[in-house]
């Protein structure tokens, strides 16, 4: 017997992660058929997905976008929409599986919409859950939702902690490439460019994860989310640099036993992963060859060149508001960086500078969580101004 075709959407399909998506889908066109596909600005391309694939609806969260969708997809037969009560009413549509690739806090009222229709949810949006993760994972539970991590790291600690004995589980261990600057000095990170940080190492990423990348505060939001992931204690969740990104994570238990998720630094192979969930499908992606790669390194991650790190332990401690005025400041700072505004080391100042000013409240809504969001980048725009 055929396997039923799976009915997918993508939340943020013309950015690294939906494209490396799509990419897996044409591959295995008789698998899957695409319902809805959604973009912040990039129309061009989103009208061109949406034909290729045939989606039943393309968004543009752009409201000023919107003719100009229209225009390129008339005659199509496919439905257009713009705006966030778009995109929301979107992931309200009931399919077998969505990703959420839509980058920053922006994607959290999308997330929080998929969770409720019980669908298996691929999340690569880390900010939803370092900023509603009660939310998130109580609606979660609450309507029989299946969240799979797309993160390499996350989905590589998914893919070997034994969830039926978590009492044996000693630590986890969350990779980091280290960025463009690990071998930087301090005094040469004062000067780095757009262009010197856009640069990683390894991975083929879009602007703003590019950035906390090479701030490693992608790996502090990656810390957060793993508390809220998995059922370990914060202070069994250890960071660890290694510059080849073969090994993508690991977990620890008590019995000395270490087991790590190993491959090439392809993204399409953690979102292989989560597509054919809980079977695996076959791609051809490039294989790891360690004989090739040859050998493997590890250090502590120095937290005077990254403080990013520390920040966002403190503000998980902290809790509360704290971690959404983390996200929010972040992305301000990071905008500020890309556009010329601060310099590179002056975003992690920015952060840390709005969490001691903010004031930390109980968030027990969306709407608080919002406005939270609201208040941190005000702030931080202030504290920029202040630079």
């Amino acid at each position: 017997m055929e396997p039923a075709v799976r009915h997918v959407s993508i939340f943020g399909s013309t950015g690294s992660v939906g494209v490396n998506t799509l990419d897996l889908i044409a591959g295995a066109a008789d698998k899957f058929s695409v319902d809805v596909l959604t973009a912040n600005e990039n129309v061009a391309l989103l009208a061109k997905q949406a034909r290729q694939f045939g989606a039943s609806l393309a968004v543009i969260a752009n409201e000023s976008k919107y003719a100009e969708l229209k225009s390129l997809l008339t005659g199509s037969g496919i439905e257009v929409a713009a705006g966030r009560d778009a995109l929301i009413d979107a992931a309200s549509r009931k399919v077998d599986w969505v990703m959420l690739a839509i980058v920053g806090a922006a994607g959290l009222a999308p997330a929080l919409a998929a969770v409720r229709t019980g669908s298996v949810i691929a999340i690569a949006n880390k900010e939803a859950l370092v900023c509603g993760g009660d939310l998130v994972l109580g609606d979660a539970e609450k309507y029989g939702a299946t969240l799979l991590p797309v993160d390499s790291e996350h989905n590589a600690i998914f893919q070997v902690l034994d969830f039926d004995q978590i009492e044996n589980v000693e630590r986890l261990i969350l990779t980091a490439s280290g960025g463009p600057f690990l071998d930087f000095t301090l005094d040469e990170m004062k000067s780095v460019t757009r262009k010197q940080a856009l640069a990683h190492p390894n991975w083929d990423m879009g602007a703003k994860i590019s950035i906390d990348s090479a701030t490693m505060m992608n790996k502090g939001l990656e810390y957060i989310e793993a508390v809220r992931l998995f059922p370990v204690a914060p202070d069994k969740i250890d960071i660890l640099v290694h510059p080849q990104s073969v090994i993508h994570s690991m977990v620890e238990y008590r019995d000395g036993s270490v087991l790590a998720q190993l491959g090439a630094p392809d993204m399409r192979t953690p979102i292989s992963y989560t597509l054919g969930w809980p079977e695996r499908h076959s791609f051809p992606a490039e294989r790891l060859d360690l004989a090739k790669t040859g050998s493997l390194t590890f250090l502590d991650p120095d937290l005077v060149k990254f403080p990013a790190i520390r920040l966002a332990r403190e503000a998980l401690n902290t809790g509360k508001s704290a971690p959404t005025t983390l996200n929010a400041s972040n992305e301000v700072a990071v905008h500020g960086f890309l556009t010329g505004s601060i310099g590179f080391l002056d975003i992690a100042a920015v952060v840390e500078e709005c969490l001691n000013q903010a004031h930390i409240v109980d968030l027990t809504s969306i709407e608080d969580i919002f406005e939270c969001d609201r208040q941190s980048r005000e702030l931080a725009h202030d504290v920029m101004a202040s630079i």
